[in-house]
């Protein structure tokens, strides 16, 4: 019997295969699901999960109405930053505008600004801002901070070159961002969102495919041929690869149409990569194909253990060096994690294998154990 479980004869692998890629082809809504709903994750979900913050609304209490007061808000809203909502008249519409959620950040110039600041008196502007989403308030603090440095660095070089000063700053900051210059919150989310996917669309697929055969009790004239357990996974397993690869390369083709994302590292290494990722993603596939018996629990477990995690424990969206360390240690049951960290030095950095060899190890060890414990657990449940 266990001889018989273990035999692999690439005929029948073959044939196995075969079989699966005629059903998929023959089932148009699979189909559609597993080459559109990549593509339409990806642009909703490059579109929609932006930490950029543009068209900030503010209002202003001008109690200076000068010149210079004017001046320094047609500044600040000549940026895509700010919008300006609306002029206050009284303080009694600070509280309202910032209750009512009208605008997000209140500036108020004091009286006799323009005054104090051409007397030589410090001056202080006050800018209420809505800190109830935290990350939000933070990145408009400082773009309304680097609009005041900008203004009081203007004012100092008009002051000293009308007293025939030169301004200068002796010792300056220069800062350059490699890899990402411009900060775009997409750029650095989209290897996240290519992981998520893949993983989603390998462990529900090959699930499904295998709960398909228990619901129609064809596994069991599967069961009672010459095929062996490992021939019937492999057969299996092996067009869901091809049609991983093909997703990838289609999601990697839409992030460069849409995003402008390119691949600077090795496609040779981002090929390995994918690989051991998809063949870990696939054992859970399996595993859950063991423990579900109809298509809507293995939909509903695949989903849960792929995409929560992928969504939440990877670094995806939240960096894993601010969890506490217990969750950091739990984030190590995904393999997204591990890829993710791939992706980012590949298509981003053009970094070489040295970078990321330890990621790669992690996943290839993640892949053994998932499809050993899977293999072993379909041979016992046949058996």
């Amino acid at each position: 019997m266990k001889k018989r479980l273990m035999k692999i004869s690439i005929r029948r692998i073959k044939a196995i295969s075969k079989k699966e890629i005629r059903q998929l082809l023959r089932d148009v809504r699979m189909l559609g699901v597993i080459f559109l709903f990549p593509i339409f994750l990806l642009i909703v979900f490059g579109y929609a999960i932006n930490f950029d913050v543009r068209h900030v609304k503010i209002a202003v209490y001008d109690l200076d109405k000068s010149s210079l007061s004017r001046s320094f808000i047609r500044e600040l809203v000549s940026s895509e930053y700010f919008d300006l909502v609306n002029y206050i008249e009284n303080k009694n519409q600070i509280e309202k505008f910032l209750d009512e959620n009208i605008v997000q950040c209140v500036v108020v110039i004091p009286e006799n600004f323009s005054r104090n600041v051409y007397s030589n008196k410090e001056v202080k502007i006050q800018y209420l801002i809505d800190g109830v989403q935290g990350n939000t308030a933070n990145l408009i603090m400082n773009y309304v901070s680097v609009a005041t440095a900008n203004l009081s660095k203007n004012i100092t070089e008009e002051f000293l070159a009308r007293k025939g000063i030169n301004y200068y700053i002796p010792i300056q900051l220069e800062t350059r961002y490699w890899f990402n210059p411009d900060l775009n919150s997409t750029r650095f989310l989209l290897p996240g969102l290519i992981g998520m996917i893949l993983i989603l669309v390998a462990v529900v697929t090959i699930s499904l495919s295998i709960v398909r055969e228990k619901e129609k009790s064809t596994i069991e004239q599967l069961n009672v041929s010459s095929l062996s357990v490992i021939e019937l996974l492999i057969g299996k397993i092996i067009p869901y690869v091809i049609i991983a690869f093909i997703n990838a390369s289609i999601i990697l083709f839409a992030g460069y149409i849409f995003f402008d994302i390119i691949v600077k590292g090795s496609f040779f290494w981002l090929l390995i990569c994918t690989l051991v990722f998809l063949s870990a993603s696939l054992g859970m596939g399996i595993i859950v194909s063991v423990i579900a018996d109809s298509m809507q629990v293995a939909f509903q477990i695949g989903t849960l253990i792929s995409l929560l995690p992928s969504l939440l424990l990877s670094g995806f969206v939240f960096p894993i060096e601010s969890m506490p360390v217990f969750i950091q240690i739990i984030t190590n049951i995904t393999p997204t994690k591990f890829y993710i960290i791939c992706l980012r030095s590949i298509l981003l950095k053009g970094a070489g294998i040295e970078n990321y060899w330890q990621q790669l190890l992690y996943m290839i060890l993640f892949s053994v154990i998932s499809v050993s414990i899977a293999a072993r657990a379909y041979i016992k449940k046949m058996s």
